[in-house]
Formats: structure tokens, C-alpha cells, sequence
């Protein structure tokens, strides 16, 4: 037996063991002295978005394969999938935890006390979620920490070794995407403290996203033929459409309530990916291109990812603005990015991280207390400029952090199992070289 296959048993023995003795191994403190009295329309609604914001993975996964060559579809998908089963259960053992684990320092939680799940029950809540169960939220939050790795498979897309994928995976939840979860979402995280505004996730999914799909890039360097027709352009449309439904548990989901900030992140949600669809066609169209309904997609997956952060912050009208505006600098980016040096192959980082990072500015001029009572420093618009320059701020921090990281994260990687597939496994495609399978 391999060197590989024993470790990975030995993970799997002890993961069972201790899960198994979980409860007797980390003491459950997680019963009340008195019932807590939920509010069941929140509740229901709750568990609603999470069950949407899941389904936007497996969403990324046709959004994804439709773009990538025949001959790496199914291999493309099923990233996105194992996403959801790894990451999972590392949320449950560990994970959770360092995110909103009591505060050390303002940039990490402490995970001893909620080890496997321990504390986190029906009977207890969360300090800014405090009508619904905590387990509900812990369940909701793991859903965001699921599609952000699976965001930045598009860029290192049909070259990457799987199982090196998966360990890189683990990696980056642990390393990167946790801090960031905590200093942004946490109350004593320092850029909650800083008051920095990221509603559902514009720096904490998408920004980090972004860059780590850029170090991936520029790590693995570039396709051995990066003009590839894309193997089906239906389950771009499709997986579009499964992106759109879930973002709304995505958004509106993250006022954490049936409340009118839930309404109004529903809103500003769907018109900015309208808006935004509908520039990034009508931009292709002034720059002399046809009217494509790959275009059409990106656009409103940017639009989607431009109002991430400020969908709880901003009104109906401001959001067509963000909307429009970040469709046309990601499709500006999208245009201008060195393809001939870097190949991120699905554009993950113009997309993503610059949307993300569009976002985050442009809710630094729009935020509004009429929307939100909660928005303490207005955005520019209103005179202030506080907010503005926190934002900016956090965006160069999360920037600087997430890229340098996620690039150490990828040597690493590298290091204890190669990343890239071989010449003639590439030239062969990864469903029949990584899982021996095929369309």
C-alpha cells in the first residue's frame, strides 16, 4: 500500500474515533437552563437560504463545466461537488470554530470549545442571529465556506492533480478563508470593529476567491492549448440560472430573518444582476461583438458578485448602478488581462476578485442608514467618508493576504503532492486520467 493510501486511512480512523467519543472527548455544555423561544418564521426562512445558498455549488459546477473542454467536464464538476463533502465535514471538526469561536486578538476564533460541533445546538444562539437556533446558523455559514474554494477551481481549470486539489482545499479554508471569515463577521473580528461593511461575503468569498484564483494561475502556470471550445454552452445557462435562485438565500438569507432587510437584500440582488447582464451585452455590442449568452451569463454572475457586499446596505436604484458599473469593469478586466502570461482560465479573478473588490468600493458610496439603521458611517454619497476609507482599507489588507497566502498555500501544496497534471495527462483530459470516466 502507498505511502498516500495509509495517511489518508489514518485520517478516516481518526476522524471516526473521534467522532465517535466526540461527546465524551470534548464535554457538552450545550444544554440550557431554560428553552429559548425561537421565531418560527425566521427560522423557516433560514433554513430556506441555506438550503438555497447549497444549491449554488453544484450551480457553479454547470456554470463551470459548460465553459471547459469536453474532455475535463465531468472532473471540473465534481470539484465543485467534493467541495461540498469535504468541506462539510471540516467545518464541523474545526472549522466552525475558527470562525466564530471566541475572538483571539480580533483575527482568528479560539475552536477548542466548539470542536465537532460541541456548544452548537437547537438551544443556544448566535449574538447577531439571536432568533434562530445556533445551529441553523452554523449550518447557513458553511455553505459560503463551500463555494469559495470551489470559486477558484475555474482558474487553474483542466491542469490541476485532484487529490492535490482537495489537500489545498483543506489548506485554504483553514489558512485563509477563516481569519478573513472572522475578522469580517465575527463582533470582536477587527474589521467588524473597524466597521467595515461586507454583508454576504464581498471580501470574505469572492475577494479571497479571486486572488487565491490568481496565485493559482500564475503558480501552475499556463494550458498547453488555452483555446478551448466550451463543451456546453446550455450548462452555462443552466448553471447561471442555479446561481441566480441560490444567491437570494445567499443575500437575503444573510439579514438572518424574514425581516424587510431580507426584502430588500432580495431586491438589490436580482436588479443588479439584471443590470448588470444587461450592460456587459450591450458593452460587447458597442466594442463590436455578438450578443452572447456566455456574455449574458458572466454578466449577471458579476452583478450577483458586485452586490454581495452591499445588498443589505443599499437601495433598489443604487443597486442598478453597481450593477452596471462592476459589469463594465470586469469586462474591461476580462478584455485587458495578460491571457498570454497568465491563464486563469474561466476568469475567475476578473470576475470574482475584481467584482468583489468593485463591490466593496462602490458600497463605500452608497450605504445608506435609510436602508439599514445598522450602517453607522454613511457612504460617500451622503457627505461621509469614514466608511469609504475602511473599505479601502480592508480591500488592500484582504488583498495583500489573501494572494501571498493562497500562493504559499499553493507551494506547500506542491510540495507535498505535485499540482499539475503531466503534458500527456493534460493532452488527454482529467475525466479519464484523475477519475476514469468520460461523456
Amino acid at each position: 500500500m502507498s505511502t498516500r493510501k495509509i495517511v489518508l486511512s489514518l485520517i478516516l480512523i481518526i476522524v471516526l474515533i473521534l467522532t465517535f467519543f466526540s461527546n465524551l472527548i470534548f464535554k457538552n455544555n450545550a444544554t440550557p437552563t431554560q428553552i429559548i423561544k425561537f421565531d418560527t418564521g425566521d427560522t423557516a426562512w433560514m433554513i430556506v437560504a441555506t438550503a438555497l445558498v447549497l444549491l449554488m455549488t453544484p450551480g457553479l459546477g454547470f456554470f463551470y463545466g459548460g465553459m471547459v473542454g469536453k474532455k475535463n467536464v465531468i472532473s471540473t464538476m465534481l470539484q465543485s461537488f467534493m467541495a461540498m463533502v469535504i468541506v462539510s465535514v471540516l467545518w464541523v471538526v474545526v472549522a466552525y470554530g475558527l470562525c466564530f469561536g471566541p475572538s483571539i486578538g480580533g483575527f482568528i476564533g479560539n475552536p477548542i470549545p466548539n470542536l465537532f460541533f460541541n456548544n452548537v445546538g437547537v438551544n443556544s444562539t448566535w449574538t447577531l442571529a439571536p432568533t434562530i437556533p445556533l445551529l441553523l446558523f452554523a449550518l447557513f455559514q458553511v455553505k459560503f465556506a463551500i463555494i469559495t474554494p470551489a470559486l477558484i477551481t475555474g482558474a487553474f481549470a483542466e491542469r490541476i492533480r485532484f487529490w492535490s486539489y482537495l489537500l489545498f482545499m483543506v489548506l485554504f479554508i483553514l489558512f485563509v478563508y477563516t481569519p478573513l471569515a472572522h475578522c469580517t463577521w465575527h463582533p470582536d473580528g477587527i474589521f467588524f470593529k473597524m466597521g467595515v461593511l461586507d454583508f454576504a461575503g464581498g471580501t470574505v468569498v469572492h475577494m479571497s476567491a479571486g486572488w487565491a484564483a490568481l496565485a493559482g494561475a500564475i503558480f501552475l502556470g499556463k494550458r498547453k492549448s488555452q483555446k478551448v471550445n466550451p463543451a456546453r454552452i446550455t450548462y452555462v445557462l443552466l448553471g447561471t440560472g442555479l446561481l441566480w435562485f441560490g444567491w437570494f438565500g445567499f443575500n437575503a438569507g444573510s439579514a438572518m430573518g424574514a425581516n424587510g432587510l431580507a426584502v430588500q437584500a432580495l431586491g438589490t440582488t436580482t436588479i443588479a444582476a439584471a443590470a448588470a447582464s444587461m450592460a456587459w451585452v450591450f458593452f460587447d455590442k458597442i466594442l463590436g461583438h455578438k450578443l452572447s449568452a456566455m456574455g449574458a451569463c458572466i454578466g449577471a454572475v458579476v452583478g450577483l458578485v458586485a452586490i454581495t457586499p452591499a445588498a443589505g446596505y443599499v437601495s433598489i436604484a443604487h443597486a442598478i448602478t453597481i450593477g452596471i458599473i462592476s459589469s463594465i469593469v470586469s469586462n474591461l478586466a476580462v478584455s485587458k488581462f495578460p491571457k498570454g502570461k497568465i491563464d486563469d482560465a474561466l476568469d475567475v479573478f476578473a470576475c470574482h476578485g475584481v467584482g468583489g473588490m468593485t463591490g466593496m468600493i462602490l458600497t463605500g458610496v452608497f450605504a445608506s442608514k435609510a436602508i439599514n439603521p445598522a450602517v453607522v458611517d454613511q457612504g460617500l454619497l451622503f457627505g461621509e467618508t469614514k466608511l469609504f476609507i475602511n473599505q479601502i482599507t480592508a480591500l488592500i489588507i484582504v488583498s495583500v493576504f489573501a494572494f501571498t497566502s493562497s500562493y504559499t498555500l499553493f507551494f506547500i501544496t506542491n510540495k507535498i503532492t505535485r499540482l499539475r497534471v503531466s503534458e500527456e495527462k493534460e493532452a488527454l483530459g482529467l475525466d479519464i486520467t484523475q477519475h476514469g470516466e468520460f461523456l
